[in-house]
């Protein structure tokens, strides 16, 4: 007999049971990927299994990086070798056994793709079926699906190819498509702001343009107009004539000789195009991020109002409905309209079509529409987003892997999202959840608590069992588990206010609201009721507001907390001095590298389809240094042996003594303030929490001179015990004379507020409207809205 698990089968004791019934468990042994610490643990399967503990613990290197990590891993090497060369390569997790492994599917929170082509309709493959539906039922009919995809442009050709040595045959070549010729299928043209590329009163011997790093002595930038015999270089540009201005703003590529080298010349406006509009906006340096937010204004493309579609995609239609209005609609009310078809020649794809809208509904996203870009999702709408495609699924015995899926809901939209775990379960699937809200541990058939503490101090199971034994244990977890944060008895009151009328953006209608300043603001209501609309399109991010949002850090292995925060440079610069070198030989990204692994620490080989293997350099046994640069002393310590210490040791350090250093003590004691005092400085922020990096970019940002902070679900990844830490943070802000608006769905939080401003009623359509605005005693009080009954509830005043 296998071990005994309640399926609620009755089985005759002295029947033999079947072998395969043996296998009822997920084991894992001596798992020490990143900070755990030998983890040994049994995990039910079929059941709903919830982790918990405190931010950095070990909960995603256990679930993630250990389980569904060798799960893929195992999957990927049954295929061919050569399939596998065009699939990631996976490294074997740090680990003894795994054993019962079952396929893993992964719904994290990852960020959908910011790419400007990418929309919720192409992500989910809803767009996919609606062109196939519009391509058979649209009147007129203008051609295959591909007519009806803005990703695909029309083409036609002609030519002549011969293959193997045979005459050449003739052919012609057509593509029906759909994309709009004048944005290229974006919805949106860019027009560039040429007074924040030059001065036009200057000539450019004089120093007339103004864009980032373009200096006089560069023969790339500057030079190559000043020299190319085009221009005259000092003539006052305003002075140009009507062809120099053309050669100089629109010339196509030209060869030219430039102080003896052949160099490519072309107009200002393709250049910069070129150089700077096609990058990512968020990997850029934050002055050229400022530089293109001033330079570039993007306006909606007149030619197709923003629906991406050419004119003869928008002109098909079935009924009154074209592709473009398809795309435009609410889902809910697109569900309701696919629903009203009746075609029995493409029944089949009207039954999937409706399935895909309809689970949209009911995952609590009715209100997108299939034509929003798919990077403007929160962190929480993209992972529903990916859980849609699995709802529907026949496949069982399944390891469902999820990541906070609670992330960016009302208390109102938890309860859905709950049943929609126990409906995977109880379809005979493995569910693993990482999550911090009681309401979702509560629903937990299984509980593993990591911890004690984060970083070093975590990496151990405090806890494995039932949510009841939970509550029961004296672990972090245990303790704060049914905490509750009382309403202030007294608040605070407003310095002025922030006027913001007619606010309209996507679901808003036309919003008068006065914001309070001085002040802790709570913003909140359902998902998709208009909060990030109101605030983020109405307090834009520039003088005096410092704007802290979802958007993820981006950084390589090579970057970590030192760097990110520029704590790094006042600690070079202290060991520069106190030695009498340069700086640079404190950067392992710099003239100080190890020689052998060019600072990275590992020396990395690459083996193809197989995973590639890291080995600890032995050059500087992992220290990224050169050996000559370990020798230069500061207090006392190498500088590999700072980037060693832990925030809150290297807080101690700076903060007094021969290695007092008053820049890197700031820097320090903000990211203690934001809990972080158990990162290490040399840590990669690859190896980061979701929640760790955004408390990074909160300590980063809390050193910006600003008046106003706006913050956006700042509870993210955030235990129940450092809640408390955020809120007295929080206060912090606020009684140093900050403005601090917080958009939030946790119930501390807006029990802490000064002032409330709740939107709603409802989502989408059914949202953008204020539907309570004051304190939050008053709020709990009338309890006239979903998120007043829902706090009332909270506070215990039911």
């Amino acid at each position: 007999m296998g071990k005994g698990t309640s399926t609620g089968t009755d089985k005759s004791t002295d029947s033999p049971g079947h072998a395969a019934d043996s296998h009822e468990l997920i084991r894992v042994h001596g798992a020490r990927e990143n900070n755990l610490k030998d983890v040994s643990i049994e995990i039910p399967k079929r059941r709903l299994t919830v982790f918990t503990g405190v931010s950095g613990s070990g909960k995603s290197s256990l679930v993630f990086d250990t389980i569904a990590a060798e799960s893929q891993r195992l999957i990927n090497e049954t295929y061919s070798t050569f399939v596998q060369g065009f699939m990631p390569t996976l490294d074997r997790p740090e680990v003894d056994v795994l054993d019962g492994l079952t396929t893993a599917i992964i719904v994290d929170q990852q960020r959908m793709g910011a790419d400007p082509r990418s929309t919720v309709g192409t992500a989910t493959d809803a767009n996919a079926m609606l062109r196939i539906l519009f391509s058979r039922l649209g009147t007129p009919h203008i051609g295959p699906p591909s007519a009806y995809s803005f990703n695909t442009a029309s083409v036609r050709g002609s030519g002549a190819i011969a293959v193997g040595g045979k005459k050449a045959v003739k052919a012609t070549y057509s593509r029906t498509g759909g994309m709009c010729t004048r944005c290229e299928g974006r919805g949106t043209v860019s027009d560039i702001d040429l007074t924040q590329l030059y001065d036009d009163s200057k000539s450019i011997a004089e120093g007339a343009f103004t864009i980032p790093g373009w200096k006089s002595d560069n023969v790339w930038t500057v030079g190559i107009y000043a020299e190319s015999g085009f221009l005259d270089p000092n003539k006052p540009i305003r002075e140009y004539t009507e062809q120099e201005m053309r050669d100089f703003l629109h010339r196509e590529p030209t060869k030219v000789k430039v102080n003896g080298v052949n160099l490519t010349y072309e107009g200002l406006i393709p250049k910069i195009q070129k150089s700077f509009l096609s990058k990512d906006k968020e990997a850029m340096q934050p002055h050229i991020r400022a530089f293109v937010e001033r330079a570039v204004t993007f306006t909606t493309c007149p030619e197709c109002d923003g629906s991406r579609l050419s004119e003869g995609a928008r002109s098909s239609k079935i009924g009154e409905v074209s592709i473009a209005d398809a795309c435009a609609m609410e889902i809910r009310d697109l569900a309701e309209w696919v629903r009203g078809l009746r075609e029995p020649t493409v029944a089949p794809l009207l039954t999937a079509l409706q399935h895909t809208l309809e689970a949209f509904t009911e995952i609590g996203l009715g209100y997108l529409s299939l034509d929003r870009p798919s990077g403007t999702l929160s962190g929480g709408e993209a992972q529903r987003v990916k859980m849609i495609r699995h709802l529907g699924s026949s496949l069982t015995d399944v390891t469902y892997v999820f990541d906070e899926p609670t992330v960016g809901l009302h208390p109102h939209d938890i309860q859905r999202m709950n049943n929609l775990l126990l409906r995977l379960r109880d379809k005979g699937n493995t569910v693993l959840v990482v999550e911090h809200k009681p309401e979702t541990i509560a629903i937990a058939d299984h509980v593993v608590d990591l911890g004690p503490g984060a970083g070093t101090a975590g990496g151990t199971v405090c806890f494995e069992g039932t949510v009841e034994g939970l509550r029961g244990s004296d672990t972090v977890t245990g303790r704060h588990l049914d905490d509750r944060a009382a309403l202030k008895e007294s608040v605070r009151k407003p310095a002025g206010t922030l006027e913001i009328r007619g606010a309209s953006a996507h679901n808003l209608k036309g919003v008068d609201v006065d914001v309070p300043l001085g002040v802790l603001c709570v913003v909140t209501g359902v998902a998709g009721s208009g909060k990030s609309s109101l605030i983020h399109g109405s307090i834009p991010a520039g003088e005096g507001v410092v704007s802290v949002d979802q958007t993820p850090i981006r950084g390589s292995r090579r970057s970590n907390p030192a760097t990110y925060t520029g704590l790094l440079e006042p600690i070079r610069k202290a060991f520069a001095k106190a030695n009498g070198v340069k700086p640079a030989l404190f950067s392992a990204n710099s003239e100080g590298a190890c020689p052998t692994c060019n600072g990275a620490g590992v020396l990395y080989t690459d083996l193809a389809m197989m995973a590639g293997v890291s080995t600890t350099c032995e050059e500087c046994e992992g220290k990224r240094f050169q050996a000559s640069v370990l020798e230069y002393r500061f207090g006392g310590r190498d500088i590999s042996e700072v980037l060693a210490m832990s925030v809150t040791e290297a807080e101690e350090f700076f903060g007094a003594g021969e290695a007092r250093t008053p820049a890197a003590h700031a820097v320090l004691t903000r990211l203690a303030d934001v809990g972080l005092g158990y990162l290490t400085l040399g840590q990669p922020l690859t190896t980061l929490s979701g929640g760790e990096r955004q408390r990074l970019k909160l300590a980063t940002h809390m050193a910006d001179k600003g008046g106003v902070y706006v913050l956006d679900e700042p509870t993210t990844g955030l235990h129940l015990a450092d809640v408390e830490q955020l809120l007295a943070l929080l206060d912090r802000l606020v009684d140093s004379g900050k403005s601090v608006i917080v958009i939030e769905h946790h119930q501390a939080v807006m029990a802490h507020a000064d002032w409330i401003i709740d939107l709603g009623p409802g989502a989408g359509h059914d949202g953008g409207r204020i539907v309570f605005e004051g304190a939050p005693a008053d709020l709990v009080a009338a309890r006239s809205t979903l998120t007043g009954e829902h706090l009332a509830a909270y506070v215990g005043q039911l």
